[in-house]
């Protein structure tokens, strides 16, 4: 049986990949903040991020409860990022 957050992971990746035009190109990343609260990064082309965003934010948001719905059947907190690849490398070049 996968853990709780391989199986968030597995769900949120399948989900996402779904709705994208580029799905090849998504990459999901996933960091233990702290103990039983996951950080999920999802970095995606830049016009799919208008996507998974979606009209004033409800897309992006309907991800994130569905998320968070399965967080909390395992009792784990979780967050989901959303950035294109420019903003992650920006988001690199600026931590180092």
């Amino acid at each position: 049986m996968l853990d709780p957050a391989a199986q968030m992971r597995d769900f949120l990746q399948f989900v996402a990949v779904q709705l994208i035009d580029h799905p090849e190109k998504a990459q999901l990343r996933m960091a233990e903040v702290e103990k039983d609260h996951y950080r999920f990064r999802l970095i995606v082309e830049k016009e799919d991020v208008a996507i998974l965003i979606g009209k004033n934010g409800f897309t992006a948001s309907t991800l994130r409860s569905l998320l968070k719905a399965a967080a909390e059947k395992h009792q784990v907190q979780v967050s989901l990022q959303i950035h294109s690849h420019e903003e992650e490398e920006q988001r690199l070049q600026s931590s180092s």
